[in-house]
C-alpha cells in the first residue's frame, strides 16, 4: 500500500530510530550544580554519579530532537549523562535488516533477489555480535537457540516484505547509510544518517528511510515525517538541492508513505529546530530538565532515576549558569 501525503505543515516528532551521529562533545571541566529535583541526589545525601564523562550538546540529530520533544529529561539522560540502556530485540532486528538492505546493493542488479538478501542475514548478525557482544543477552541461554531462531525468522519476513514494496533490480542508490552534516546560519549543526538516496536521470532526489515497524495511523502521519523533513532540510542546506520526494518504507505493515516537500516546509522545519535548540541550550545552562510523562514511559530504561516514578536523577554534571532576572538585566 502506498500513501502520498502531499504537502502540509510540520507537526510533532515521532519516536525516531537512533542514529550513530553524536550530538555532543566533551565539555570543559564539569562543575556539579547544587542538588534539586532535576539535578538531584539520592535521599540521605548520597549522590548518584553519571555513568560516563559529562558532555554538553553541540549538534542536533532527528533522534535526539525527538527525544527532547518527547521528554527533556530523557534527552539529558542520553546526551549529557549517557546513562546505559539495555539492548532491545526490536531495535536490534531493525539494525540487522537495515544492514542487509544496505549490503544487498553491493551485488549486481540481477542478483538482488529475496533469497540472496535473506542469505546475508547470518553474516550481518555475526558482524553485529562482533561489535556488540552484549546482544547475546537478548536470547535465553537455556532454550537451545529457539529464541534466536524465531527472531531471525522474523527478520527474514521483514526482508521478504521489502521485495513486495520496492524492486531493487531497478534501483541504483547514489548513497546508502549516508552521513550528512551541515551548519545553519545560526551556528546550529544538524547531522544524521540517511538510509538511502536515489537520484533520477533528470536529477530529482529521493530520500528513503526503512522502518521495521508499522505505519502510524493517519492522524500521526505528519509526526512520522519529522525525521524525513529534518533530512530534507540538511540536504537542501548542504547541497542546495530541494529533494523531490521523501519516502518511508514500513516493513512491519507493508506500507509506503511518500511526501513531496516544498521550500516553505523546510523553512518551517528550520524555525522549529532553532526554537528547539534554544530550549535545549537553556536547559543545558540551567540544569532544568523536566520529565514529561507519556504512554511511552513504560518502555523507558530510566524509570529508577525519573521523578515521575519516584526516582532522583544523577547530580547534574555540567556548570550551571546563573540566570539574570529580567528587571536586573536592563540596569546599566
Amino acid at each position: 500500500m502506498t500513501t502520498s501525503l502531499g504537502s502540509g505543515p510540520d507537526d510533532a516528532a515521532p519516536d525516531a530510530a537512533p542514529d550513530a551521529a553524536p550530538d555532543a562533545v566533551p565539555s570543559s571541566v564539569p562543575v556539579p550544580g547544587p542538588p534539586s529535583p532535576v539535578t538531584g541526589a539520592e535521599p540521605g545525601g548520597v549522590a548518584v554519579v553519571a555513568a560516563a564523562v559529562a558532555v554538553a550538546p553541540s549538534s542536533l540529530s532527528p533522534s535526539r530532537a525527538s527525544d527532547f520533544m518527547r521528554c527533556p529529561l530523557l534527552y539529558r539522560f542520553r546526551v549529557i549523562d549517557k546513562l546505559p540502556e539495555k539492548p532491545s530485540a526490536a531495535a536490534t532486528r531493525g539494525t540487522l535488516v537495515h544492514a542487509v538492505l544496505e549490503r544487498l546493493f553491493d551485488h549486481p542488479a540481477q542478483e538482488r533477489t529475496a533469497p540472496r538478501a535473506k542469505a546475508l542475514i547470518p553474516a550481518q548478525w555475526d558482524r553485529l555480535l562482533e561489535s556488540k557482544p552484549e546482544l547475546t543477552e537478548l536470547f535465553p541461554a537455556g532454550d537451545e537457540g529457539a529464541g534466536l531462531a524465531r527472531w531471525l525468522t522474523e527478520a527474514e519476513a521483514l526482508v521478504d516484505r521489502w521485495f513486495t514494496l520496492e524492486d531493487p533490480t531497478r534501483l541504483e542508490p547514489v548513497e546508502r547509510e549516508f552521513f550528512v552534516e551541515t551548519e545553519l546560519d545560526s551556528g546550529l549543526r544538524l547531522r544524521g544518517i540517511i538510509d538511502r538516496v536515489d537520484v533520477a536521470p533528470t536529477g530529482e532526489v529521493r530520500i528513503v528511510d526503512y522502518k521495521t515497524g508499522k505505519a502510524p495511523r493517519p492522524e500521526y502521519a505528519e509526526g512520522a515525517l519529522f525525521q524525513m523533513k529534518f533530512y530534507a532540510l540538511v540536504v537542501w542546506r548542504l547541497k542546495r538541492v530541494l529533494p523531490r520526494r521523501l519516502q518511508l518504507v514500513y516493513l512491519g505493515s507493508g506500507d509506503v508513505v511518500t511526501y513531496d516537500p516544498v521550500v516553505e516546509d523546510l523553512e518551517r522545519m528550520e524555525r522549529k529546530l532553532l526554537a528547539l535548540w534554544d530550549a535545549i541550550r537553556e536547559a543545558t545552562e540551567t540544569g532544568d530538565w523536566r520529565p514529561r510523562a507519556t504512554k511511552l514511559c513504560g518502555w523507558c530504561d530510566h524509570q529508577a532515576v525519573c521523578p515521575e516514578f519516584g526516582g532522583t536523577p544523577p547530580v547534574y554534571p555540567l556548570t550551571i549558569v546563573p540566570r539574570v532576572p529580567a528587571e536586573d538585566s536592563a540596569l546599566p
